[in-house]
């Protein structure tokens, strides 16, 4: 598995183009700045920077102006608010976002251009801006990397699939396509640390909707299952490796002891399933991410076997 826990800042532009849709952005000014990075994954608004009192000023976020802040700006001097806007970019901000549609004066617009700041727009108020805006910047943000695999949706546990090239992992995806489950993603799995504790997986657009079956080829999943057989991004739950069928292997008969996997700084559940001719993978696979929501539900088999057969020799005593 390969991870990037630590891939450096977060580009201004990155930010307009992953999320200009949904924060309704316009770029007005400033455009030669939008490789400046973002240092901190939330954003700031300078009110009191304006005012005068910059001791706390956090010149590494996103700036956003409102109301409040432009009230402010026409209620001192002209020469005032020249001086106060030109302190502001003169701090190298990354970019300043001016909600509520209102027009940036030529003052921004200027100051914008010759420090190379981008500037934005944007209809939103700003509260709603703020808030969508810290949830793109925390997913820009956060720990991410990839798997080589598969991964499936079975009854809302999010499960990988791993194993050797030919062992199955194809054959056990369309089986549990078959039984009305949904494919997050064919072959490479992106992943990324949400909130801290989530692991998420999702598909390279490239290949979304698409997985590889050897002998046949490139399918197309939504055309072929529906549209309900894709799911866009998972929680990573369990994670499955097939392997080679080894009689002489000591395994695990009971499954008392959780295996786990470390990813991105998480701890996942793992199994690994012995394969050989005639085994039902597709069936295996589902039954294991069953017991993967009994467990989670606070319900182990195993350990209720083991408690029933204490208590049995306790009685044969």
């Amino acid at each position: 598995m390969k991870t990037r826990p630590n891939q450096g800042p977060v580009t201004v532009d990155q930010f307009y183009k992953g999320h200009a849709t949904e924060l309704n952005l316009h770029l007005v000014a400033g455009a030669e700045g939008l490789n400046r990075p973002i240092r901190e994954p939330t954003v700031n608004r300078p009110g009191l920077a304006l005012a005068g009192f910059e001791k706390y000023f956090a010149p590494k976020r996103v700036q956003v102006i409102g109301n409040v802040e432009t009230a402010y700006l026409h209620s001192i001097t002209p020469e005032l608010r020249t001086e106060r806007v030109l302190k502001l970019f003169g701090y190298r901000i990354p970019c300043l976002v001016i909600c509520r549609n209102l027009k940036p004066a030529r003052l921004w617009l200027k100051a914008a251009e010759d420090h190379d700041v981008p500037l934005f727009t944007s209809s939103l108020i700003t509260m709603t801006l703020i808030s969508r805006a810290t949830i793109a910047l925390e997913n820009l943000f956060a720990p991410r990397g990839q798997l080589h695999g598969s991964m499936v949706d079975i009854q809302g546990v999010g499960v990988v699939i791993q194993g050797e090239s030919g062992i199955g992992k194809s054959e056990a995806v369309l089986g549990l396509l078959e039984r009305g489950h949904s494919l997050v993603a064919d072959d490479v799995i992106l992943i990324r640390l949400e909130d801290g504790e989530d692991v998420i997986g999702t598909a390279k657009e490239l290949g979304r909707n698409l997985m590889e079956v050897r002998g046949i080829g490139i399918i197309d999943v939504a055309a072929m299952f529906g549209v309900g057989a894709i799911r866009r991004q998972k929680r990573i739950d369990l994670v499955v490796t097939l392997k080679n069928w080894n009689p002489g292997e000591d395994i695990d008969r009971l499954g008392i002891e959780q295996e786990v996997v470390p990813l991105l700084g998480q701890s996942i559940p793992h199994l690994s399933i012995p394969v050989r001719p005639g085994r039902d993978l597709g069936n295996l696979v589902e039954v294991a991410a069953l017991q993967t929501k009994l467990n989670l539900s606070g319900y182990n088999a195993a350990r209720e076997f083991t408690a029933r057969l204490a208590a049995e020799m306790k009685r044969a005593l």
